[in-house]
């Protein structure tokens, strides 16, 4: 017979981030919180260990609803490994975005805690880009095993990388509707999907340019 009061992963995530943004800490304990939301303890466990995995499960359900709304557009032909990750950041940083509040108390202000939050976020992060299918792999293509696999766990370290300083640039972005993300995302991107040429020189000097101009510019 189903719960009258049925607690579901969704509805967790919906009680834990009303209660940290409106007490600007996490619970007490898992006791007081299942007891003051009128569900079991016990019933808490099916989902989570704790306070952090919910934490980073959520982190981990905005990234992979991002990409499964990006596949509607990414089964076009045609459409290169860069512009679908593209689609699927832009999307994610959108939902990012309409959790804002949530997502920075998460996160935080400490570096080694946001690492530690983000790391299942890498781990699926990683996973996506897998998917990818890179011409540029041409290059290497009768490379030795051992060189096309370090090429690759390469790739996966830039992108990364690149999404978590896409990250701290939106927490500090102050422009309308986080228009500047959008930029920054888009100058950046390539340097992890063109580690095997000198391209990455050029894009790393326009990031300069517009990273001066972002420091330095008079309002």
């Amino acid at each position: 017979m189903e719960k009258e009061n049925q607690i579901t992963e969704e509805k967790i995530f919906e009680l834990y981030g009303d209660y940290i943004l409106n007490h600007g800490k996490r619970p007490l304990n898992i006791y007081r919180f299942a007891k003051d939301n009128e569900f079991e303890e016990k019933d808490f466990y099916d989902y989570f260990a704790d306070f952090e995995q919910i934490e980073k499960q959520i982190l981990v359900s905005l990234f992979e609803k991002s990409v499964q709304l990006a596949d509607e557009v990414n089964m076009a032909q045609d459409i290169s490994p860069k512009e679908k990750l593209l689609n699927v950041y832009y999307i994610f940083f959108e939902n990012l975005t309409m959790n804002r509040s949530l997502v920075l108390m998460i996160l935080g202000n400490n570096k080694m805690h946001a690492a530690r939050i983000s790391g299942q976020l890498k781990e699926i992060h990683r996973e996506y880009v897998r998917t990818l299918d890179f011409k540029d792999w041409e290059i290497i293509e009768k490379a030795k095993e051992d060189i096309k696999n370090a090429h690759q766990k390469a790739r996966e370290e830039a992108l990364w990388l690149h999404l978590v300083s896409a990250i701290e640039f939106w927490k500090k972005d102050t422009s309308p509707a986080f228009e500047k993300t959008d930029i920054y995302i888009e100058k950046t991107i390539d340097t992890g999907f063109e580690l095997m040429d000198n391209e990455p020189l050029r894009k790393l000097a326009d990031l300069g340019k517009f990273l001066f101009k972002e420091k330095f510019k008079k309002n």
